[in-house]
């Protein structure tokens, strides 16, 4: 029986068209992720400085969220404290319903995804609208986010058109990317000027001097929260970093891992609520202090959500970000979600090649394939593992261990492949077989080479 992500992946890959168009675009902005990196003599020095800022905060993470805290709050923002994804949307609303809020605008933000905010919220009374275009996109689509960056990576433009034609009635069979960009910015201004409330995510905070930082492209949250008296920033207490002098160093890394940018078009640092204004900060949980508590997995919690991994990794291209079922994908999202319910995400450890690019390309130098492996260990030793994987896995134990019967049955191997008709190894019985091509055998194996190589004389 395929496993959950396998199962969703096999109905992703059924339209090649799709999947193939998928990977090229997503290999098209890891590419333009290394030149970025290329152009920085420094890169590798930036990233280690990050990796080893990230590994100081985690170890006093306790200290700079309290006096995160007390500077917020002296710069007159309210803070409010997260356990779990319940607790933080109970605040969320409790705040908007003490200002009669009947309609939010929020900008993009994981952690709200991560807490199924906007659900919560209409089930309430309030209209949610988020201003960041792939997030409306998949809004009106009714669909969670596939990429932490590029929520709608794996929608086509005409696509877009015919849904844009339903919602906000531009011409039909359009799918000029301006000409939709111009109606979806008609169509959020509006919003923009009917919100009673702004909602954002965080991508910085600083505890030196309880400000944030927020970094988008089209400036949504800047609008989202210029208007209404009312600004929320939802945030993981993993967010922080201890000194203003820090920022350099991540807003450097971040546009560049994500979309090849030397920067993103708009970083706002907010320090405070505007003029006349409120700002609510919420710090959320939600499973992070049991990670931090891992020597093994607690390294995950350094990522500045800038999708590298996913850009890069030979499955997620291939899969697209909905098999994961989960609201961080890929390579990351494989650590993440079994870290706060194993039983539910035990697959995802699983999805991956172990090849290590994710690894290479992380910004804050998270050993992401590592982790993986360490992941798929601890998923066997919770006794979580199908037996679909335990038995073939137990049976490889078995032959490895014993180097004279690998020889042999790497020599069997050898004389019996060529001789087994084809029906017999590509059918709808071998799942393994259905887009995959067996090599042709080599005559020898490499110990004969060597040992032949060696005999020869010098």
């Amino acid at each position: 029986m395929a496993t959950k992500h396998a199962g969703a992946a096999a109905l992703f890959v059924k339209n090649d068209e799709r999947a193939h168009w998928h990977d090229q675009a997503l290999w098209f902005v890891r590419v333009k992720r290394d030149r970025a990196a290329q152009s920085l003599p420094e890169w590798e020095t930036l990233r280690e400085t990050a990796s080893a800022i990230k590994a100081h905060t985690m170890s006093r993470l306790g200290d700079y969220l309290e006096e995160f805290e007390r500077n917020a709050q002296k710069l007159g923002a309210h803070v409010h404290w997260a356990k779990d994804a319940a607790e933080h949307n109970e605040i969320v609303l409790r705040i908007l319903q003490s200002h009669g809020v009947k309609k939010v605008v929020k900008s993009k933000s994981m952690l709200t995804e991560e807490c199924h905010l906007n659900p919560y919220l209409e089930r309430h009374g309030m209209e949610v609208v988020d201003t960041d275009l792939g997030e409306r996109i998949v809004q009106l689509l009714k669909q969670p986010p596939s990429h932490i960056v590029l929520p709608a990576i794996h929608i086509r433009k005409e696509e877009i058109g015919d849904l844009f034609h339903e919602h906000l009635h531009t011409e039909a069979g359009a799918s000029d990317p301006k000409y939709l960009a111009e109606a979806a910015r008609q169509h959020l201004r509006e919003k923009f000027m009917q919100a009673d409330a702004g909602i954002t995510g965080v991508n910085f905070a600083i505890a030196e001097t309880g400000g944030f930082v927020v970094c988008t492209n089209e400036g949504n949250a800047d609008l989202g929260v210029s208007l209404p008296k009312l600004h929320i920033a939802c945030m993981g207490i993993e967010k922080f970093l201890p000194k203003a002098e820090h920022l350099g160093v991540f807003l450097r890394l971040l546009a560049r891992s994500a979309t090849g940018q030397p920067v993103t078009t708009y970083s706002s640092h907010f320090h405070g609520p505007a003029p006349g204004g409120e700002l609510h900060i919420v710090l959320v949980d939600n499973g992070r202090s049991a990670i931090l508590g891992s020597d093994e997995f607690r390294r995950s919690l350094n990522c500045i959500r800038c999708g590298a991994c996913m850009n890069t990794c030979p499955v997620y291209r291939r899969s697209g970000g909905h098999s994961y079922h989960a609201t961080v994908p890929g390579p990351i999202g494989s650590i993440l979600s079994p870290a706060r319910d194993a039983k539910k995400y035990a697959d995802l450890p699983q999805a991956c090649s172990l090849c290590g690019s994710c690894t290479d390309v992380c910004p804050v130098k998270i050993d992401l394939h590592h982790q993986l492996l360490a992941w798929r260990g601890e998923i066997g030793r919770r006794g979580l593992l199908p037996m679909s994987k335990k038995l073939p896995m137990l049976g490889l134990a078995f032959l490895l261990k014993r180097p004279w019967l690998y020889s042999l049955a790497g020599r069997v191997g050898r004389w019996f492949m060529p001789l087994v008709p084809r029906f017999l190894l590509y059918n709808p019985l071998n799942a393994w077989g259905r887009q995959r091509e067996l090599p042709k055998p080599p005559r020898h194996s490499f110990r004969e080479l060597y040992a032949r190589r060696n005999q020869k004389p010098r």
